[in-house]
């Protein structure tokens, strides 16, 4: 093993990628529980629009959302092909609706380009970086800012 191989170990991430509509995004495998197919969530009163309700998933309550919707890309219309992607956010669980699961990336983290100052504090609140792999722009999506502390604590 040469010391090229023992740096990009040491910092290695692991990624999984994403899509919703057209576009590419990932977020860290670590955070990653499980992803499951599409199963039609209870609807909760009052709750953000982005928060397709709940599901019970193996005696645990945990809200779904509506990633599209909370990145401001509207209403996802929910079928048989849509996945949740479970996530561990802090500690609580939380269920993600995207349109489909695509690959692990394994990359390092000086790979990851800064993401660029658009006049709007929204996108670097929601996005931590983009990684450019073979021609395709992926975002890397910050999980803290998916779901605010007091609406997961509604949802839940």
């Amino acid at each position: 093993m040469t010391n090229d191989d023992i740096e990009f170990a040491q910092n290695r991430l692991e990624l999984i990628s994403f899509r919703i509509g057209e576009q590419e995004y990932c977020v860290d495998i670590m955070a990653v529980r499980e992803i499951r197919g599409w199963a039609a969530a209870t609807p909760l009163p009052q709750s953000p629009p982005y928060v397709r309700g709940v599901i019970n998933l193996r005696g645990a309550v945990l809200p779904i959302i509506d990633l599209a919707n909370r990145l401001g890309f509207g209403v996802t219309e929910p079928n048989a092909r849509h996945v949740i992607i479970v996530v561990r956010i802090g500690n609580r669980v939380v269920g993600l609706l995207v349109d489909a699961v695509s690959e692990i990336l394994t990359t390092t983290a000086d790979a990851i380009q800064p993401t660029p100052d658009v006049a709007c504090d929204a996108v670097k609140r929601f996005v931590k970086g983009i990684l450019a792999v073979e021609g395709r722009m992926i975002s890397w999506i910050v999980l803290d800012q998916i779901l605010p502390d007091q609406s997961l604590e509604e949802a839940a």
